[in-house]
C-alpha cells in the first residue's frame, strides 16, 4: 500500500518560470546548436531527448593543438559512417561540419582545444516511442584542451587497475560507432579508485584486456606492440600508432591481449585524442618492467607531437 502523503491542499504552488536559471559552471568555449554560435553555458539539450534518455547518440572528437587540426580527415570520417550506422541524418556534408567545427575553434580563441561534434536521436513532437519519428540534432563545441594524463602521469607513467568489469560485446553495440554507452567503463573507473589508481582497463567477453574510458591501450614485448583486436573503438590515436610505427620499422598487431601478457610487458601506454600516446607504469600496484616511462613508448610519444606540424597529418585553423 502507498503510504506516500499528499501535499497539503492548502499550500501554494510553486510558481511556473519562463526560462531555466542554470546555477552551474561550464568551461570556456563555444558550441553550434541548431544554426547557433554559443558560448558553452547556453547550449541546452532537451530532457526528452533520446540521446540524454537512452544514449541514443553518436559523436567525435578531434584535438587542435598550437593552431592546427590533426587528422580531421580520419575523425569526419568515423563521425559519418556512425552516422549512416545508426540511420541519424544531419543537414551537413563532411564540408559542413568542418566549417563548422573551425569556427567553433576560431570563435572561442583556443589554439590547443578539445572539439567535439555529436548526433544525438533528438526528441519526437509526442514524446514517441518510436525512433523514427524523433528529430536528429546536431551540435558541435570547443573547449580548453584535457588530456587523461596530467603533466606529472606524463613524466613518470599512469597507474592503471585491471577492473573485472566487461566491455560491451560487440554483437550488442558495433565498437566501431563511438557512443556514450560509458556505465561500464565508469564502473571500471570506480573500481581504480577504490584501490588507488588513477584510471582503469575493463575487459572484453573473453577475459582478455580490451579499453579503458575513452582510450585504446598498447603493449611492448621484445621490441614488438600489441593491442587488443576485439571489442575496442578502432581509436585515431591507436590508428596514429600502428602509421607511425610503419614509418619508424616497428612490428604492431592488434591482437588478443591477456592481463598476464599486458603486466608481463616490457612498456604499456594508452592513447586518446585527449592526451595523445601516454606512459604506464604501474598496473594493480606493480611496475610494469623497471617502473619507468620505456624508450620505444617515449620515441612513438615524440613522432606523435612532431606530426602535428606536418601538412599531411595536420590542417591550419585560420584566427582573425
Amino acid at each position: 500500500m502507498d503510504q506516500t502523503t499528499a501535499p497539503k491542499a492548502s499550500k501554494p504552488l510553486p510558481a511556473v518560470g519562463d526560462r531555466h536559471v542554470d546555477p552551474h559552471s561550464y568551461p570556456d568555449g563555444i558550441a553550434f546548436l541548431d544554426g547557433q554560435y554559443l558560448p558553452m553555458s547556453q547550449a541546452k539539450v532537451s530532457v526528452l531527448d533520446w540521446g540524454f534518455l537512452h544514449s541514443d547518440a553518436t559523436y567525435d572528437t578531434v584535438h587542435v593543438w598550437d593552431g592546427r587540426f590533426f587528422r580531421l580527415d580520419l575523425h569526419l570520417d568515423r563521425f559519418f559512417g556512425g552516422l549512416e550506422k545508426l540511420r541519424m541524418t544531419i543537414p551537413f556534408d563532411r564540408d559542413g561540419v568542418a566549417e563548422i567545427l573551425y569556427n567553433c575553434v576560431v570563435l572561442s580563441g583556443h589554439r590547443a582545444a578539445y572539439v567535439e561534434m555529436l548526433c544525438t536521436r533528438g526528441a519526437s513532437p509526442t514524446f514517441s516511442r518510436d525512433p523514427r519519428q524523433a528529430i536528429n540534432r546536431f551540435m558541435a563545441f570547443a573547449v580548453p584542451f584535457g588530456s587523461v594524463a596530467n603533466a606529472e602521469q606524463l613524466q613518470r607513467g599512469l597507474h592503471v587497475a585491471i577492473s573485472d568489469k566487461v566491455r560491451i560485446p560487440p554483437a550488442s553495440i558495433d565498437p566501431a560507432i563511438k557512443n556514450y554507452h560509458w556505465l561500464d567503463l565508469v564502473r571500471g573507473l570506480y573500481d581504480a579508485y577504490d584501490g588507488g589508481a588513477e584510471t582503469a582497463l575493463i575487459l572484453d567477453f573473453n577475459g582478455n584486456v580490451a579499453e579503458g574510458p575513452g582510450f585504446n591501450v598498447f603493449c611492448v614485448k621484445d621490441g614488438k606492440l600489441s593491442t587488443p583486436a576485439i571489442g575496442v573503438l578502432p581509436g585515431i590515436t591507436r590508428r596514429t600508432v600502428f602509421d607511425l610505427c610503419a614509418e619508424e620499422g616497428l612490428v604492431a598487431a592488434a591482437t588478443d591481449v591477456s592481463v598476464a601478457a599486458l603486466k608481463a610487458a616490457d612498456e604499456v601506454f594508452i592513447t586518446s585524442t585527449a592526451g595523445g600516446i601516454m606512459p604506464v607504469t604501474r598496473i594493480d600496484r606493480a611496475a610494469i618492467a623497471d617502473g619507468k616511462v620505456g624508450p620505444i613508448t617515449g620515441r612513438l610519444m615524440a613522432l606523435y607531437w612532431q606530426k602535428h606540424d606536418d601538412p599531411a597529418w595536420s590542417s591550419q585553423v585560420n584566427y582573425p
